[in-house]
This record gives C-alpha cells, structure tokens and sequence, in this order.
C-alpha cells in the first residue's frame, strides 16, 4: 500500500470539535509552500462516488484489475479504513503538463507515444516526498495529530476527494478537471485527525461539451445506468491505457487496432479537452516531469533487452507494462504504422519465446503484409 503513517506531537492547531477555518487556510499554504499548484480540504467520510464503486465493479469495467475488488474495493468506501482517527482530507494537485505538442498532433511512421503522465520521473516517489515534506510542516504546528500519506496506489477515491476539496470537477471523460489550469494534474492526498474546514466542492463545468466522448477510438465512456450518479463511466476493458499497461497478456485483435500509435497510455481524452487548449493549461518547468520518453524510436525499443528496458524505465511510469507487455504495445503499433521497414524487427519479435510477444509480433506482420488489418476475432 503507498501510503505513509505516523502521529505527531507539537502545538499550534487547535483540536476543537469543530473545523477551524484559519487552520486550513494556513494548510493550503504549505501546500502551495511545498511546490503544489492545488490545495483544498474535504472532509474524511464517504462521497457519493462510494455508493455507486461497487455497481462499476459489478459490471466489470474494472476488467482484470483485480486490486480494485475485495477488501481493497471495500476500503475505498471510507478513508477511516485506512486512518480510524481521520477528519478531514488534504488534497492536493501537482501539474505535470510541459510546453510539448499533444498526440493529436503527433504524426510518425517510426516513433511511438507515450502517455504525458510518463514522460518524467515516477510521480509516486515524486509526489510523496513532498506531500511528506508538507505533513512536516503541518506537524511543527500541530498537537497529538495523525496523517497518512496516499499517492495514486491507496484505496482512497481520490478524484472525489479532490472534487470534494475545490480542487476541481470529474468530467465526462472522468479525469479531474481544474478551471484554471485544466486536467494534466497529479493528485495525492493526506489524511489526518485533524478538523480542518472543508471547501466547497468545484461545480461541473462541462456543459453539453461532448468531444472527448467523441474523440474517443474505442467508445470507453458509456452512459451511466445510475439515477443520481455522473453521467458517463468509464469502461476500462475498452481504454486504450488500460490495454497497454493494466491488460496482462494478450489484447484482443479486435482491439489491436484502434491503439494506433499508443505505445504506454492514451491522452485522446485529455488532448481534445477545451480546458486543456494549449493556450490555456498550465506547464511546469520541474525536470521531474520534462519530457524525456515522449515519442521513441520503434526500432530502437523492439531491440531492448530487458536489463536495457529496466536501466531505461525503472524510475519511469513506464516500468509498469513490464518489459513483456511493452514489447507487445511496440509489436502492435509497428504494424499499425503500415511501415514495412519493421519486418525485420517483428520477424525477431515473432521468433520469441514468449506467446504473448510472438503472436502480437505474428499479427503486425500479417497486418503489414496485407497493408490493412486483419479480421477481428
């Protein structure tokens, strides 16, 4: 579990029953103090989004990621499961958007795309050692308080939290969405026992807007079934990121297709946002997150080993496809690019001993020899 724990003594916060208002104003400084672009507070019981968790999981739009099931599912209900003590939540927003142009713009017959979120440094490390840097400022004021670091990983609804907390609304692509700086924005959150004055929550702001619903290649967000709830979910089974990083395995042919350039992750959704025009959304200058694995060369990553993969990747987002799955993704965009240059490589890739890079590889080549794709099933 990426969390951390620990109780503090000092002085400094009140420890009345009620939320004080001047404590969290002074919290959101330190956030801001500790390099976070967003700071808000809600308070530590469940949302709303908790009610309806278990009827997406019941539909299976979770697909193999089995983590999100049983008692891990359950904790996600209340953050006191994971912090008995807690009061409020501290969320915070880190952007990781750089000056680079988007996917959609992005045209190549022998590179590759990664994910934004990627491009950089592992923002879990990243992320929690500043959010532990904050809880040390919050503990040299604070008396007999516990926290509990959370970054991504934790069974906490963190976008509801965050939503919670003003930090932004979930829009129809179920990102969060900040109207000032837009969606390329890390999250990470604290819990604590102390009573902090929750903002209010960010009021939704994507109208009739449709496009990413529209732009998506693999219609992954469908209307909800909930009375009350959001208005689209998202259906992981047919999400391009989670066909290239969660899926382990073989990705079905007839969605081979439609992952097109994808080598790790997708941005469609994010890239077509209005709130992300380039003109608009904020950029960070933090080498943390400049850009050092956005568009590579096929050729190159087909040849890795995987001690190469591992020195290249490890401190990378990236390492999470492991070195199987990411030469399958490679396999698959090699013969969408329609590039025959790449015959040599898919020929050693279809060699493999492994299954699963072998038959990826063995559909590429089909799908290059035909010049168009083969027949899904």
């Amino acid at each position: 579990m990426d969390c951390d724990f620990r109780q503090v003594n000092g002085s400094g916060f009140r420890r009345s029953a009620a939320p004080n208002a001047a404590d969290s104003e002074q919290v959101k400084q330190f956030a801001r103090e500790s390099g976070f672009e967003l700071a808000g507070i809600a308070s530590a019981e469940p949302t709303l989004e908790s009610l309806f968790y278990p009827q997406w999981i019941a539909r299976g739009y979770h697909g193999k990621m089995r983590y999100l099931e049983g008692r891990r599912g359950e904790m996600r209900r209340d953050p006191r499961s994971l912090l008995p003590s807690a009061r409020s939540v501290i969320a915070v927003g880190q952007v990781y958007n750089s000056p680079h142009p988007y996917s959609t713009a992005f045209e190549s017959e022998t590179r590759g795309w990664i994910s934004r979120y990627a491009w950089g440094k592992d923002y879990h490390r990243t992320l929690k050692t500043r959010l532990r840097e904050l809880v040390e400022k919050i503990a040299a004021t604070a008396a007999d308080a516990d926290f509990k670091i959370c970054v991504d990983t934790s069974p906490l609804l963190e976008r509801a939290y965050a939503h919670r907390a003003g930090l932004g609304w979930i829009g129809k692509n179920t990102c969060l969405i900040n109207e000032r700086i837009g969606s390329w924005v890390f999250l990470g959150e604290i819990l604590t026992s102390l009573g902090l004055a929750p903002d209010d929550p960010a009021p939704f702001r994507c109208g009739s807007c449709t496009r990413c619903i529209d732009a998506c290649p693999t219609d992954a967000f469908v209307e909800s079934e909930d009375p009350g709830g959001p208005s689209h979910a998202l259906d992981s089974t047919r999400c391009i990121a989670y066909q290239t990083i969660e899926l382990r395995g073989e990705i079905p042919e007839a969605d081979r297709e439609p992952v097109g350039k994808h080598l790790f992750g997708c941005d469609i959704c994010q890239d077509v946002c209005p709130w992300n025009r380039s003109e608009r959304a904020a950029t960070t200058v933090d080498p943390a997150f400049q850009p050092d694995h956005a568009e590579p060369d096929l050729d190159e990553l087909a040849s890795l080993t995987e001690r190469q993969f591992n020195e290249r990747f490890g401190n990378s987002p990236i390492a999470r496809s492991r070195y199987r799955g990411f030469l399958r993704n490679v396999a698959v965009v090699m013969g969408n690019s329609g590039n025959k240059r790449f015959t040599p490589a898919l020929e050693r890739l279809a060699a493999w001993p492994d299954e699963v890079v072998s038959a990826h590889a063995a559909w590429a080549l089909r799908r290059l020899t035909a010049g168009a794709a083969p027949p899904a099933g």
